[in-house]
């Protein structure tokens, strides 16, 4: 029995039979104190024996069932119910809960412990005109602004082995939910899909043309994409989200885009942004085309206030953080182009022994290159040959920059510390980027140009190789 929050006068009953061999679910609603009663069991599956029952406390129509195999939920007071999938087992659930405050569903199995759906108020969002749209981004709920702890060392388990019993958090930061009638499809899942209803209907399937199958390969797949904006209107983070149909969350961190270096794969993230007011929008990106999905959706990010030594000023500490940021973006970037030089001069010394024509001053420019090449690398990262024998050496402007950027983990204003290793980074930084601008954008160059005259094998970094057509 339940008695309902929004009426004194509305009661629901969930209840069974299983023990005389009847295994129906009975869902049941009075709105006269229980003198009478009417099912609202509706389309819930046979054999779903049912435990429980909840009732959103904003939305009198929103209610949820826990049954012998799975959760359901109805948008319309229990004339349609809708299964809960995504990660939810098929177990038994034996009774139901609402975490008000934070609009958390808590469901107990039998036996397999506690499963809770983070904030569920999109659900009082949905409609059918809502899931007849193409897409629906949905309302944002405030996020929390801290710095994550690691009380086992990284991330789940840590180093504290298999056995330790560990489960997953909430995710961290702003969480996006938004939902999409068809997903997005590649010209290959069109086809494909296509295809299969054709052969459903007993119609004949064509092999594709070979422009057909040409345009599928060349094809950048759909994507969407999850832009956080701040209050000016400035882009803070663009985030990539499922494609396929349904619902779907994506988090962001609150943080602002890595300054490293481009990867593929999982990036990394840059500075905390501050607290205040955001928004994002959702849009697809078809064929390098990008196209607004639903209206965007306005939140808070607030301080959680609970740092030992707070800075005072966060956007002088988002200022500092950023221009510490633009520094790292330039060194990590440069030691990049040293690894990459590095390799090409590898290229170059096999392309001369290669060459008949290569006179011996060519062996000399490129040992010159990399001598000076090995100069500048020493000041970037540091002096191998001294620290690899577990001896001091100076310190290089990649750790004056790890000094600088300590900060952007931390919600503590930038010490003097900060500040002086940043200038120290930066000054020093300066000279040796021209030099390794001048080594490659020039000196490079014209001798990546001398081994075109040559006729040298083509070698990584050199361009398109030169050639003219000679008639015979």
């Amino acid at each position: 029995m339940l008695a309902s929050r929004h009426d004194a006068n509305t009661v629901y009953a969930v209840f069974n039979n299983h023990k005389s061999g009847d295994f129906k679910p009975y869902v049941a609603k009075s709105t006269d104190r229980g003198r009478s009663w009417r099912s609202i069991t509706s389309n819930l599956p046979a054999r779903h024996v049912t435990w429980s029952i909840a009732e959103d406390h904003l939305d009198p129509s929103l209610l949820f069932v826990a049954t012998e195999f799975a959760l359901f939920f109805t948008i319309d007071g229990g004339a349609n119910w809708i299964q809960l999938t995504g990660d939810v087992p098929t177990i038994a659930f034996r009774d139901l809960e609402v975490q008000r405050r934070e609009d958390d569903l808590v469901a107990a199995s039998f036996g397999r412990g506690f499963f809770i759906l983070d904030d569920y108020t999109p659900l009082r969002h949905v409609s059918e005109e809502t899931l007849a749209q193409e897409a629906q981004l949905f309302p944002v709920k405030d996020a929390w602004m801290y710095i994550q702890a690691s009380p086992v060392g990284g991330r789940e388990k840590g180093t504290m082995g298999h056995s330790y019993f560990t489960a997953p958090n909430p995710p961290f930061g702003a969480v996006f939910t938004y939902y999409l009638r068809d997903g997005l499809e590649s010209q290959r899942q069109g086809r494909q899909a296509r295809e299969r209803r054709l052969r459903e209907q007993g119609e004949p399937v064509y092999y594709p043309s070979w422009d057909e199958l040409r345009e599928e390969e060349r094809e950048d797949g759909p994507a969407v994409i999850l832009t956080v904006r701040d209050e000016a209107g400035n882009v803070v983070r663009r985030i990539s989200g499922p494609t396929s149909r349904g619902f779907h969350r994506v988090a962001w961190d609150l943080r602002y885009p890595t300054f490293r270096p481009a990867r593929l794969g999982r990036g990394s993230s840059g500075p905390l942004a501050v607290p205040g007011t955001y928004a994002v929008s959702l849009e697809k990106l078809v064929d390098g085309i990008l196209t607004p999905l639903s209206e965007p959706q306005s939140f808070e990010a607030r301080a959680l206030g609970l740092a030992t030594l707070p800075a005072s000023d966060k956007a002088a500490l988002l200022a500092f953080q950023r221009k510490a940021g633009r520094l790292q973006r330039a060194v990590l970037g440069a030691n990049r182009v040293v690894e990459e030089t590095q390799e090409q001069l590898r290229y170059i010394k096999r392309a001369l022994m290669d060459t008949p024509g290569a006179e011996a001053e060519l062996f000399a420019t490129v040992r010159e290159l990399e001598r000076r090449l090995a100069d500048i690398e020493l000041e970037l990262s540091g002096d191998e040959t001294v620290t690899g024998r577990f001896e001091y050496a100076p310190l290089s402007i990649t750790d004056y920059l790890d000094r600088a950027v300590g900060g952007f983990w931390s919600s503590a204003a930038p010490t003097a510390t900060h500040q002086r290793s940043y200038e120290i980074a930066g000054r020093v930084f300066q000279d040796v980027l021209e030099r390794l601008r001048v080594l490659v954008e020039e000196d490079l160059a014209s001798l990546s140009d001398e081994l075109e005259v040559i006729g040298a094998p083509w070698t990584p970094g050199r361009g398109v190789p030169k050639w003219s057509f000679e008639a015979l």
